[in-house]
């Protein structure tokens, strides 16, 4: 099979059949990296002014009756700053572990709030309090008593969790057995695990508590979900720069220089 071949002045491009697969693999490949960087860094910017703006908007009512993940959309509600009113349960409110404020490890208090008016509740997370030295002690904190207003974020549990923990009674769709002690600390937010752990009507949105609500919160300096922009846009530029490196190198490797031809004796 004859090689490609094309001349210009004294020069000659001549690829080889190796040096084009290699091009025709490394580019594709690359501009596909660095678009999936470039989209991440978009998503989180969205949710980022997303987030921002559903601070500054009017707080709206809270959606009693979104309570099947699979009828409802969620996306639509997240970080809507909302309002209700409702009375707190503290029967089955627990620690949401490892949470850090600063260079401290305490928890996140989440506490059921039964909505005024409804045959529902709703997770609040109620913000941070610090740890004892030991796990096997746990933090003492306060709980109101009577009807709550309170305005927050809307706030979804992300599903994509990793525990070491076993099964527990999410997996088999059973309620806690009034025999079994309630468990008071949680490694992961699971909010499947959440409603199938207890005899309660659930929303599937929670609420993180606005730092200005007066309804028993502690510790809310939330962080902004949106990180690493910055991060992702550099490296989109760097895999849409490995695309274009690779082209310069092919067309460097697959071009060579004609000798002058010397004239005959």
């Amino acid at each position: 099979m004859k090689q490609l071949q094309f001349r210009m002045h004294r020069y000659v491009f001549q690829p080889t059949l190796v040096g084009v697969a290699v091009t025709l693999i490394c580019i594709p490949l690359f501009i596909k990296l660095g678009l999936w960087q470039y989209n991440k860094a978009q998503q989180k910017q969205a949710v980022h002014e997303a987030y921002d703006q559903a601070k500054l908007d009017t707080a709206l009512k809270f959606p009693v009756g979104l309570i099947d993940s699979n009828a409802i959309n969620i996306d639509g509600w997240k970080y809507k700053k909302v309002t209700l009113q409702g009375v707190y349960e503290t029967k089955y409110q627990f620690l949401l572990d490892n949470q850090v404020e600063g260079d401290r490890v305490g928890y996140h208090v989440i506490t059921p709030l039964k909505i005024d008016n409804a045959n529902e509740y709703v997770l609040v997370n109620r913000g941070w309090i610090l740890g004892k030295d030991t796990h096997a002690e746990l933090p003492l904190f306060n709980t109101p008593t009577g009807k709550q207003t309170l305005t927050g974020q809307i706030w979804v549990p992300s599903k994509k969790i990793f525990t070491l923990e076993g099964p527990d009674d999410s997996s088999t769709g059973g309620s806690m057995s009034a025999s079994q002690p309630w468990q008071q600390v949680w490694q992961n937010m699971s909010m499947a695990k959440y409603k199938h752990s207890v005899p309660l009507v659930v929303s599937e949105l929670a609420i993180k508590l606005d730092q200005d609500s007066h309804a028993g919160g502690f510790v809310r300096n939330w962080q902004i979900p949106a990180e690493r922009i910055t991060s992702n846009l550099g490296y989109a530029y760097q895999w849409f720069g490995f695309a274009f490196a690779t082209l310069l190198i092919f067309f460097y490797m697959s071009t060579a220089k004609i000798e002058a031809e010397k004239n005959a004796a």
